[in-house]
């Protein structure tokens, strides 16, 4: 996957993220940003890691995202390795 791909289907997830009250307050909670702060931050690639991180944290929350966007649902991990830091983190 190559690494516009990876931002292209992080920024999908920020959209799903977005669209849902409780998914957006546990995104900003547990990511530290302030809504504006998101707003300013979200093209940064390693932003859009952390977005990737926490739909990956979620087994549900995962699976219903990709339920949402018609993704097969190795392509979150697959894109989280595309982006800073991803080559770092092992996901099943």
């Amino acid at each position: 996957m190559t690494r516009d791909d990876a931002e292209f289907l992080a920024i999908r997830a920020l959209g799903h993220i977005a669209g849902d009250d409780d998914l957006l307050g546990d995104f900003l909670s547990l990511s530290g940003l302030s809504p504006d702060e998101l707003r300013e931050r979200a093209g940064e690639p390693e932003t859009l890691g952390g977005i990737l991180d926490f739909m990956l944290a979620d087994e549900a929350r995962l699976l219903a995202f990709c339920q949402a966007a018609d993704l097969k649902p190795d392509l979150p991990a697959r894109a989280r390795k595309a982006l800073p830091g991803g080559e770092r983190v092992e996901w099943p």
